[in-house]
């Protein structure tokens, strides 16, 4: 004979009771993007579908947007962050590693691959800017003993005129950067290449570019996230934030983004060669991740820069939290969410 064991029925209908008119979702409040389908699953079914992205399965589609080094911080950051991705099984990405051009005093603040492992990718970053320096002054040697000493699958290039024009000690551009990205191309062409904005985005024009390079992916680092021209502006003197603000309010989100994508992945046919995305910028949480990635006409992983940065100061146990209610809200969604047209 059936028999309850629901202890906790009454304390529940009591809390129930008490909560019911604070809990209440108006119409406009509904997240328009999915179709909720509770009757075609179970909770048995847990898991995320693997992928392969740049190479190496992932058990989940996230990525380690990147973040920092150098800094009284950032050994505790990274080595958290490489734990992580080890554990939920995603790639890394490092933050800038120009200092590590020319000195190793801060090596150990980016040396993530004896924590990651390597089932895993782990890529390098180096500035637009230090790229087309090291190819005129024939050093492309540095980025080579770089990518060795790190252990790194390959190199993320970030593309940041505006930053560097902001910044008060930035560099200026002898040619465009779509030019230094087909010389480091043609001169290493053994390095699998990422290439990102720095929190602005890229319109269309630029994207059709980049997709018809054989890069390792892009990564959108689109507006929504942290602004690194808007950060420069406020370390930067008040004439020139009254100035330069303007600037900052120039972008494309990851959204827009995607649907250039989308559209060029029609458009270029089989000029298309580069086929995998980075999402990132502006994504707030595993909603957000789950839609851009279903949405994506190619394979496509999400990256989280500052949410996993604000996790990943502390204790490796809250940063552990955080990416298991991530990884159990995108279960959910695999479950019961349909992503609309």
């Amino acid at each position: 004979m059936f028999e309850d064991q629901d202890k906790t029925a009454v304390s529940r209908k009591q809390d129930h009771i008490a909560l019911a008119f604070s809990s209440q979702v108006a119409a406009n409040q509904l997240d328009p993007r999915f179709s909720y389908e509770p009757l075609l699953s179970s909770h048995q079914a847990k898991g995320l579908p693997e992928q392969e992205f740049l190479g190496k399965r992932f058990q989940a589609p996230l990525w380690v947007s990147s973040m920092t080094g150098g800094t009284d911080w950032a050994k505790t950051i990274n080595e958290n962050l490489a734990r992580a991705a080890k554990q939920f099984g995603f790639g890394m990405g490092l933050g800038s590693c120009r200092g590590l051009l020319t000195d190793d005093s801060f090596l150990a603040d980016f040396q993530m691959r004896p924590i990651l492992g390597y089932e895993l990718p782990l890529y390098a970053n180096l500035g637009i800017a230090q790229l087309e320096q090291l190819l005129d002054n024939k050093k492309t040697e540095l980025i080579l003993r770089l990518i060795d000493k790190l252990q790194a699958d390959g190199l993320i290039v970030h593309v940041n005129p505006f930053q560097e024009w902001l910044q008060p000690e930035g560099d200026r551009f002898r040619y465009a950067p779509i030019d230094t990205i087909e010389r480091l191309l043609d001169q290493l062409p053994q390095i699998p290449l990422i290439v990102k904005e720095v929190g602005q985005g890229m319109g269309k024009e630029s994207l059709r570019q980049l997709l018809q390079l054989p890069l390792a992916a892009i990564d959108f680092a689109a507006s929504g996230g942290t602004n690194f021209a808007l950060l420069e502006l406020l370390r930067a003197d008040l004439s020139l934030k009254t100035a330069y603000e303007p600037l900052t309010y120039i972008g494309h989100s990851a959204p827009q983004m995607l649907e250039f994508v989308n559209e060029l992945v029609d458009e270029l046919g089989d000029k298309l060669r580069c086929e995998q995305l980075i999402i990132s910028g502006g994504v707030k949480n595993f909603l957000d991740g789950y839609y851009l990635c279903q949405k994506s006409k190619l394979p496509a992983v999400y990256g989280q820069a500052s949410a996993l940065l604000k996790h990943a100061r502390g204790s490796y146990e809250d940063l552990e939290l955080f990416l298991q209610q991530q990884i159990q809200g995108l279960e959910l969604a695999h479950q019961f969410l349909r992503v609309l047209d």
